[in-house]
């Protein structure tokens, strides 16, 4: 994502409120997911054969979803904001497979409601869940987007990512638990996500002109330090705890990092401190260092950088992980040059077999200037051609979805 433009965006969000609803204990999705085994599909959401295949319902799989930033986070501000409703519906009208989102609040503050209220924070994430149940849309949620937001709520610094025995880790892995053993029953669950470009923080050669932003009334501290950077190191330990986590309770679904490209210069970088550019073989070891098992598909972000797929899907294949562009799309409002980009880069996805992809951003009115893609703006041939490049995919697999 265009980190910076949504860091300013969400920084503007205050508070959360209450919702008050029956409780739904367990989550959503039991029915159909024993309809869906008593149909021999088994395993639910999307799954890697050993030879490193994406699988859904027991056949190779390819499909282009979209980034829905915001659905569930609308509704965790505000209750009564369902939107996320229309939203889903619109989507399976031009048969978008899946969503990937944000599944939490973006800065400490806004996690009060599942602090303090737990029943209401999941009755509102189930709503989410059943609607997109309802509309046949897959749903990846990315759990910890934000880096410091956890640290913060445990009042320690953003380094304890990197150290299993934290508060930090302990957050983690009550959150995990909760999230996955509520819905890993449900079909609209396509698998598991880390956070959001955690990789392009680390050990940057000036790390503190780039700490977490401090915001006091959003519940950061008042300032940062050194211990707020991070590095390879401290990710990787978090990703491979977040993925053991996970597979305690779910043994098939894809568990991705979020991660976006290496940093043309990550390798000297950690072993440096330096911006000198890697070997293909250094950006080969820092991919697959990013992504560790038991994560079991690699995660990357294609905007500018987007010729880097070709050798990328190689790197992935070797390592019989599937490639999962978590965010791809062009900037600035419609124009011959960026439709002509937006084109390029959306061949470059279905002709070089990128198994799984997602369009930033859909319904993200923070971003209306910038990224946003609705069915009704001046983006919304962006949406047709993932719709299109969707049916394709079908017709090649020989699939109805």
């Amino acid at each position: 994502m265009r980190w910076f433009g949504l860091l300013a965006i969400v920084a503007l969000t205050l508070s959360v409120g209450v919702a008050q609803s029956a409780d739904t204990s367990g989550g959503p999705g039991n029915a159909t997911a024993s309809s869906a085994a008593q149909h021999g599909h088994g395993r639910l959401g999307l799954s890697v054969r050993r030879d490193g295949v994406l699988v859904k319902d027991g056949l190779p799989y390819r499909g282009i979803g979209v980034n829905y930033f915001d659905c569930f986070y609308r509704t965790l501000l505000d209750a009564n904001n369902t939107s996320y409703e229309e939203g889903f519906r619109v989507l399976a009208e031009y048969r978008i497979p899946f969503v990937r989102f944000m599944c939490g609040g973006f800065w400490p503050v806004e996690n009060k409601l599942y602090l303090e209220n737990e029943k209401a924070y999941f009755q509102r994430l189930d709503a989410v869940v059943r609607a997109a149940e309802k509309q046949g849309i897959g749903l990846i949620p990315s759990l910890f987007w934000n880096l410091n937001t956890v640290p913060d709520l445990v009042g320690e610094p953003c380094d304890q990512w990197g150290n299993p025995q934290s508060k930090t880790h302990q957050f983690m892995r009550a959150y995990v638990r909760k999230v996955v053993t509520r819905y890993r029953r449900s079909p609209a669950l396509w698998g598991w996500e880390f956070g959001n470009e955690y990789n392009l923080a680390a050990d940057l050669p000036n790390a503190s002109e780039h700490r977490p932003a401090a915001y006091p009334d959003l519940g950061t501290p008042a300032s940062r330090s050194a211990r707020d950077e991070l590095t390879h190191d401290m990710i990787r330990a978090a990703f491979t705890a977040f993925a053991q986590q996970v597979r305690k309770y779910d043994p098939y679904r894809i568990i991705t990092s979020g991660n976006g490209f290496p940093r043309p210069s990550a390798w000297h970088q950690r072993q440096e401190g330096s911006w000198t550019q890697d070997t293909p073989e250094q950006y080969a070891e820092m991919l697959l260092g990013d992504n560790p098992d038991p994560m079991n598909a690699i995660s990357v972000h294609a905007y500018e950088d987007s010729e880097r797929i070709r050798a990328t899907m190689e790197i992935a294949r070797k390592a019989r992980k599937p490639l999962f562009a978590g965010e791809f799309g062009v900037v600035g409002p419609r124009s011959p040059e960026t439709e002509k980009r937006f084109s390029e880069l959306l061949a470059l996805i279905e002709n070089e077999g990128v198994p799984l992809a997602a369009l930033w951003v859909y319904d993200f009115g923070g971003q209306d200037d910038s990224w946003n893609v609705t069915a009704t703006n001046s983006r919304a041939y962006q949406l047709k051609a993932v719709s299109e490049a969707n049916r394709r995919l079908r017709a090649q697999a020989g699939t109805p979805r």
